[in-house]
């Protein structure tokens, strides 16, 4: 059922507590940890304690959890110290785009120049 935790989703069983993580930020929707293969020196994953597979689905079926993602990666960005420096919030939707784990999540990534297009 969408929302409910999936017991083979690796994002689900961080939300439990059941696979360690770096967890940085908690909040009563979201939960943010530092990415296992970070890309730059803030690789920060912020995604929320409901499970849905994209942030399409997130979005349409709960758009205040969405927000609350938003808000939390400017709360990672300033505690890591990458907001006046500026920092980058990605969501890869789909496998063509690079989502590899299937529960929605936002990357935030600073601390170093990220180049345009995304590469």
């Amino acid at each position: 059922m969408a929302g409910e935790p999936q017991a083979d989703c690796l994002f689900c069983k961080i939300v439990a507590g059941e696979v360690p993580a770096t967890i940085v930020r908690e909040t009563e929707t979201t939960v943010a940890f530092r990415d296992i293969n970070p890309q730059a020196p803030t690789h920060v994953l912020v995604i929320p304690k409901v499970h849905y597979p994209d942030a399409a689905a997130l979005a349409a079926a709960e758009p205040q959890v969405l927000a609350d993602i938003l808000r939390e990666s400017r709360e990672v960005a300033a505690e890591d110290k990458v907001e006046d420096r500026g920092y980058r919030v990605v969501f890869n939707t789909g496998a063509g785009a690079g989502q590899t784990v299937f529960h929605a999540h936002l990357h935030v990534l600073g601390g170093r120049g990220l180049q345009w297009p995304p590469g």
